[in-house]
Formats: C-alpha cells, sequence, structure tokens
C-alpha cells in the first residue's frame, strides 16, 4: 500500500505532493466553532498581526455546530475529508472550481499548503532546508501572479470554513536531503519557516495592495502532512511539542476508526478498492495514477474514459464499504493537477457529487473531525476501533454502541 496498490510491484515512488512546477509533478484566529455567519468572503473587523500578511478577524466563519458525544446505541455520522496537498494556485482554476464545489455541497475540506507558495523565487535563499543547499526545493517557486492568486484563494478558503494546514517547503522526497531522514530539531526549523513564509509573505513581497490573510496561522495551524508520506516518526515528537493535534503523514492505512500516535490523532490515506483488480489502492490521486499509467503524467489520451471511471469508482467503493459497515471515517487526498487529462480531479467531483447529501455523511476538515473525536467518551471510540475494514456491527449500532455506552454512563456515575 506504500506505492502501488496493494501486491503490485514497488517501483513506483509513494505519492505526487505539491504543485508541479519544478519536476512535473478555535480560538483567536483559529477554527472555532462559530456556527455558520453567512460570511463567504466579506469584510471583517481586522487586527494585523506582525508585518500585516495575517490578522485576527476573530472565530473562523461557517463552521458546524459544537460536536456533541454519541447517544446510547446512536449511529456514528460518517465523515469524509478531501484534503489537498501544496494548494498552490498557477492558474488553472482548480482551486477555485473545488471552492465553489464544496460550496455548493455544503463541503468543507483541508488545504496543506506549502510554506514556499508564498515565498517569491527572488527570496529563495531565506529558505533554509534541513540537508539541502540554501533555497533548493524539488517543487517549483511560484510567480508573483500566483503567489497572489493563492492568497486570494487561501483567504477565501478559510473564509469559506475550510482548514489551512501545511505540507511543510520544499518537498525533499529522495537522497540524503529527504525529508525520511530529518531529526526532531530539523522538522522544528522546517515547521517554523513554513510559518513564517506565511506569516511574512508582506515582507518578502513588498506587495502592501494584497489583502492580509484572515487568521492567526500560529493558531490556526494544528496539523499536516508530510511530502510522500515519509518522515513521520521523527515529525510526531516536534508536532507534538507544538501542540498539535493530529498528524495526515502515516505512510497508507486501512479504513478503520482511528488512534492516537505520540498523542496526535492519527489519521492516513486508506487502502480502497480498485475496481478490476485483487489488490486495493491508496486513498490519493496519484497513487491512482500511478497504477494507471505508471507514473506518467501525459498517457495517451485513448485510456483517458476508462481510468477516469476507474478512479471514480475507487472513491466510490471506499466510502460506500466504510458508510455500509463500520462507518469508519474516509479520507481522500489530492493535488491540483491536470495529470492524464485532468481525469482525477473529475473523478474527485465525481465522488464527491455521489457523496454528498446521503444520511448521516458529514464532509468535514481534519480539524472538524478531530473536534468530533476529542468530544467522545473514549470507551465509545475503542469500540469503534474494534470493528475491521468493512466490518458491521454486531446486532446494528443500537446493539453495538448502546451497551458500551450505558457502561461508561455508570463507571463514570451519570444518567445513560
Amino acid at each position: 500500500m506504500l506505492g502501488l496498490g496493494v501486491g503490485a510491484a514497488a517501483a513506483v515512488g509513494l505519492t505526487g505532493c505539491g504543485t508541479a512546477l519544478g519536476d512535473g509533478f478555535g480560538d483567536a484566529g483559529g477554527s472555532g466553532n462559530g456556527g455558520n455567519s453567512g460570511n463567504k468572503g466579506g469584510e471583517r473587523p481586522a487586527r494585523p498581526l506582525g508585518d500585516g500578511s495575517t490578522s485576527f478577524t476573530g472565530k473562523q466563519p461557517n463552521q458546524p455546530g459544537k460536536p456533541v458525544p454519541l447517544e446510547p446505541g446512536e449511529t456514528p455520522p460518517q465523515f469524509v475529508v478531501f484534503s489537498w496537498d501544496g494548494a498552490g494556485d498557477v492558474g488553472n482554476g482548480l482551486f477555485e472550481r473545488f471552492l465553489k464545489l464544496s460550496e455548493e455541497h455544503d463541503a468543507h475540506m483541508t488545504f496543506f499548503l506549502s510554506g514556499l507558495y508564498l515565498l517569491p523565487e527572488s527570496k529563495k535563499r531565506k529558505y533554509l532546508p534541513p540537508n539541502n543547499a540554501p533555497g533548493a526545493s524539488d517543487i517549483g517557486y511560484l510567480t508573483d501572479e500566483h503567489i497572489k492568486s493563492t492568497l486570494k484563494n487561501i483567504r477565501r478558503a478559510w473564509l469559506d470554513g475550510h482548514e489551512i494546514g501545511t505540507h511543510f517547503n520544499g518537498h525533499f522526497c529522495a537522497g540524503s536531503g529527504s525529508v525520511e531522514n530529518w531529526t526532531p530539531a530539523q522538522w522544528k526549523s522546517e515547521i517554523a519557516q513554513a510559518k513564517a513564509f506565511v506569516k511574512e509573505w508582506r515582507t518578502n513581497t513588498g506587495w502592501t495592495d494584497v489583502p492580509a490573510l484572515p487568521f492567526d496561522y500560529e493558531k490556526e495551524l494544528i496539523g499536516g502532512r508530510t511530502p510522500c508520506l515519509k518522515g513521520q516518526s521523527n515529525l510526531l515528537p516536534t508536532a507534538r511539542e507544538l501542540g498539535w493535534r493530529y498528524d495526515a503523514s502515516s505512510p497508507g492505512g486501512t479504513q478503520v476508526w482511528p488512534r492516537k500516535n505520540e498523542g496526535l490523532w492519527d489519521l492516513p490515506l486508506q487502502a480502497v478498492p480498485f475496481p478490476g483488480h485483487t489488490f486495493e489502492v491508496l486513498s490519493m490521486d496519484y497513487n491512482i495514477l500511478a497504477n494507471q499509467s505508471l507514473n506518467s503524467t501525459q498517457a495517451p489520451p485513448a485510456n483517458y474514459p476508462a481510468w477516469r471511471k476507474q478512479a471514480t469508482e475507487a472513491y466510490i467503493a471506499g466510502f460506500t464499504r466504510a458508510y455500509e459497515t463500520n462507518r469508519a471515517p474516509f479520507f481522500i487526498g489530492n493535488h491540483f493537477e491536470e495529470w492524464n487529462g485532468g481525469i482525477y480531479m473529475d473523478a474527485v467531483e465525481g465522488a464527491l457529487k455521489h457523496i454528498a447529501g446521503k444520511k448521516d455523511v458529514r464532509l468535514v476538515s481534519f480539524r472538524q473531525f478531530v473536534d468530533w473525536l476529542d468530544a467522545q467518551d473514549p470507551a465509545v471510540l475503542e469500540k469503534l476501533r474494534s470493528l475491521g475494514v468493512g466490518e458491521e456491527p454486531t446486532g446494528g449500532w443500537n446493539g453495538f454502541l448502546g451497551e458500551v455506552a450505558t457502561n461508561s454512563a455508570k463507571g463514570s456515575g451519570k444518567a445513560a
């Protein structure tokens, strides 16, 4: 499950992340449960932070209500998280396309922003990547025009209720400089720089006519996904020290309810059924591509219709398996890319439209999901974790969760 599908050759890399420019491939300012304000990008009173690149504008608008614990015997919601690695805009309209789609279907998503996408290439030597030369990056720097459009879309995304996480900076996946080899201290440096590029874009660009980002990134940032899903073991101690609440970097998981790893919720991409094959594929656009075109992002177009259908059906099969059985949350990872004619973007859109509006389904960000997890009785979560992939609760949800919730209430001295 780390590269291609289960049982497939491992020669193909883990994932493609970031925008393909270089290699072809709460509280103040945070996301508190502020309720739906109806604000879809309008002006909000702002207090500038630092050099004015970011600002405090109050609790994040367009959030779901405060999460509540499951009642005894209640059926768990089906959570689905669509997430985006890199989250840079290069003028292909994909960022805007999915902001519009999410608005139309009352969906929230997580955008893992690469800090370098807010740093002009003329200032590249400000970036000191661990075990790499100053300014080095395995993804390209954005043009000034695209930095401005990225800022515009990140601003809109947050005001629409989406989460802004991090995909760190230079996306190093190979050789001695790979993130796989970074120490906890080096991860701390990488994170500090990623935050600085977001918090100081005005200083680095000199622009005074571009609106500030409407959030305090120190408080907004509570999780991320590492490049190529590498380096998690040394990242986690630093993430815990920084007060992060989750990490989405585990290199391949299964469709079961999550648990914590070193104090953070471990939210991996998951193996899902891959139509036409006996093995499963990781729930990310690039991993599906790797199985279909063996890393080629411009395969013969004659293949596109069948591959688009196969990718869409893989996502839907993963959703359906969870929805009809253990209700494990379903995580999907994406990139704003037009690989193989844009078929993977079409697949994501098709899957979202299929999923949205179904009973008990919640299309949320990772932040909103961990808010819900943290509001639950630990005994109930442990019971949910006992269900395997595709395993239905014995006796239905009323019988399966009714007993544990009742026992938990008795143990705490509360009425069931």
